[in-house]
């Protein structure tokens, strides 16, 4: 995987998940078959709202954008280490504050939604997209300052399945180390924390919003607006909270690597799904789109 800086250390073996040649093809296969999945349903959802006007409304645009993290998430395949880490970290810390603007954007159209038009327009929807991106990419950077000038003396063995913080400071020989780690911890708590505090307060507003309504109707249709980005939330909070908001000294275990595998593999899996399988407006456009497909090439001549 390359060196990180001047220590001496070479190159970076991945561990990955060691077991029997047999469950290894297993794997294999199977988080193949995820990654083709996961490209073919990002890259439908992100072309459908491209391609209909119709959707070109605030929450299918935090879709789109959604979806082409992913999309990014799952090829994020450079060769040296501190690149892949560098984009890891970014991603992930843009899909938190993207995952807070998706649940301000809800709490609008539950609470407001009279307003609702003039409280989102188009430019605070863009505005919210640019932040989430330069939020996640700076903090990145800020990351990497810091862990980039300390030095690798070995062993060069990674236990996991890409280039992460918690495995590499274990590694480092440096005497910056312990600012390199206070560093990631305070930006990882202010990514995932402020973020987290405004899906939350967000959700209180529209559980107390929904309560108020008088017929049972009506609160479930209340509700069905928000259930989809909510099992996002607690989901890929939930793991990345785990991972990264905890003291290195906690990092003794291997369960890490199965943690991972939620918010950068099936998190990514399974997003499109859950927003878009309830989704009649999503659902309908992609059904014209892939139809139209079809009969625009038969119509082709031979």
């Amino acid at each position: 995987m390359g060196n990180l800086s001047g220590g001496h250390i070479a190159e970076f073996v991945l561990v990955g998940f060691p077991t029997s040649p047999p469950l290894q093809l297993l794997l294999f296969v199977l988080f193949l078959a995820i990654y083709l999945l996961t490209l073919l349903e990002n890259a439908l959802i992100v072309s459908t709202i491209w391609l209909t006007p119709t959707l070109h409304r605030p929450m299918y645009f935090f879709l789109a954008h959604l979806s082409f993290l992913e999309l990014w998430y799952v090829n994020v395949t450079v060769p040296r280490c501190m690149t892949q880490l560098y984009f890891f970290i970014a991603l992930a810390c843009t899909e938190c504050v993207l995952l807070a603007g998706m649940a301000y954007d809800r709490y609008l159209a539950v609470c407001e939604p009279l307003r609702y038009p003039s409280l989102m327009p188009s430019s605070l929807t863009l505005r919210l997209a640019a932040s989430s991106w330069g939020s996640g990419f700076f903090s990145s950077m800020m990351k990497l300052l810091f862990i980039s000038r300390l030095s690798y003396c070995g062993p060069n063995i990674i236990n996991h399945f890409f280039c992460d913080i918690s495995p590499l400071l274990n590694l480092t020989c440096s005497d910056k180390e312990q600012q390199a780690e206070l560093v990631d911890f305070l930006l990882a708590l202010v990514m995932i924390l402020l973020p987290l505090l405004a899906v939350v307060s967000s959700y209180a507003a529209i559980i107390a919003a929904i309560v108020r309504i008088p017929t049972a109707q009506g609160r479930r249709k209340a509700f069905s607006t928000c259930a989809s980005h909510l099992a996002v939330v607690v989901i890929y909070y939930s793991s990345t909270l785990f991972t990264y908001a905890r003291p290195r000294a906690m990092y003794t275990f291997n369960h890490n690597k199965i943690i991972s595998v939620l918010y950068t593999v099936i998190v990514p899996f399974l997003n499109p799904a859950i927003y878009c399988l309830r989704n009649k407006e999503v659902n309908d456009a992609l059904r014209k789109l892939v139809l139209g497909r079809c009969h625009s090439s038969r119509d082709v001549p031979d």
